[in-house]
């Protein structure tokens, strides 16, 4: 099948590549509709690993995918051929320890798509857990279906934060990440989102998400905004996904006492963590890897019009133009949040 891969450091392209899929009792086979282009692909794409994931052979991107289901297998009871779903792109070992506990995204052993070895989603059809996959609601399009996985890591920083109606939450970051966080905490009962950011279009796209105030914190203070916001007494939550390590080194500087800071974006150098300054507050810290049992939690949010990602998808490739839409990618304007890719 023709797939896109990523050949070696900066060398993509659409051609064959076999993938040898076996079916099991438990599986189905989805042909991929869209697909959407993650930080994570990019980076594969620019600079061959991340962390000790290296990419050595050849490997399919992509892991934000929608379909269409056309075959299952002789266990399946929960899917049928024709069903529009997405899917939870890390398979974890059902016998592990972290799988037992409930934990499986802390598996050592999950397989996730396109990250090294495990070969991607960007290609016709896939075979996949029929555990791990999930009916799309009528009126969710297969665009915002594919959204369901970054969205999915927002709802785990929500959950993590353990919000109280009411809350104050600031979000760092206005990328993708930061955007479907904000979604996911003012879906769980946050009254109010202050994001920051320095690019002022994604500013502007955030503020008309609801109750968001949008700082550029190249022109003014967040830690003044949310002063003047809660009478000098500080947010709730700060969500940090930004990934910029300077700015994850002042998450503390907006918290209120007994506050909690989420981490949610993964910076590529250490962060200068203040301890104090954490201990004066008695914060709460608590982190994020990717998410676990929140798939169909983001789907039935979207399916009741609580959470709405279209304004989060502001660029569309055909596959045929893939290389152009991971070029597009690397260097995304700022006026764009999502590129997605549409095999079907």
């Amino acid at each position: 099948m023709n797939a896109l891969v990523l050949e070696k450091t900066h060398h993509i392209q659409i051609r064959e590549l076999p993938v040898d899929e076996p079916m099991g009792p438990h599986d189905v086979r989805i042909r991929i509709h869209t697909v959407g282009i993650c930080g994570s692909d990019v980076h594969y794409y620019t600079h061959g690993r991340i962390g000790p994931f290296v990419v050595n052979a050849p490997m399919i991107l992509g892991h934000e995918a929608s379909g269409t289901v056309t075959e299952i297998g002789s266990a399946v009871t929960n899917l049928k051929p024709g069903d529009r779903v997405c899917m939870e792109p890390g398979i974890p070992d059902p016998n592990s320890r972290a799988t037992r506990l409930g934990i499986y995204n802390l598996d050592p052993a999950v397989r996730f798509w396109a990250t090294p070895p495990v070969h991607g989603c960007l290609r016709p059809s896939v075979v996949h857990p029929a555990a791990f996959t999930f009916k799309v609601p009528d009126n969710v399009s297969f665009a915002e279906a594919a959204m369901v996985e970054p969205l999915a890591v927002g709802m785990h920083a929500a959950s993590k934060a353990i919000i109280k109606p009411g809350d104050v939450a600031v979000v760092m970051g206005a990328g993708p990440i930061g955007m479907v966080t904000a979604l996911a905490a003012l879906a769980g009962g946050v009254s109010r989102v202050v994001i920051t950011d320095v690019q002022q279009p994604k500013l502007d796209l955030a503020a008309t998400l609801g109750p968001v105030t949008a700082v550029n914190v190249a022109k003014e203070s967040a830690k003044s905004v949310v002063d003047r916001l809660t009478e000098g007494w500080g947010a709730d939550i700060v969500f940090e996904c930004s990934g910029n390590p300077k700015a994850a080194a002042g998450v503390f500087d907006t918290l209120r006492p007994g506050g909690c800071v989420v981490m949610v974006g993964m910076p590529i150098e250490p962060v200068a963590y203040d301890v104090v300054a954490a201990q004066i507050k008695e914060a709460r810290v608590e982190h994020v890897f990717r998410y676990a049992h929140v798939y169909p939690r983001a789907l039935a949010l979207m399916g009741a019009g609580k959470i709405d990602v279209k304004p989060l998808i502001t660029d569309t490739f055909d596959f045929s133009d893939s290389v152009k839409a991971f070029d597009f990618a690397v260097k995304m304007p700022a006026t764009s949040v999502k590129a997605q890719i549409v095999l079907d």
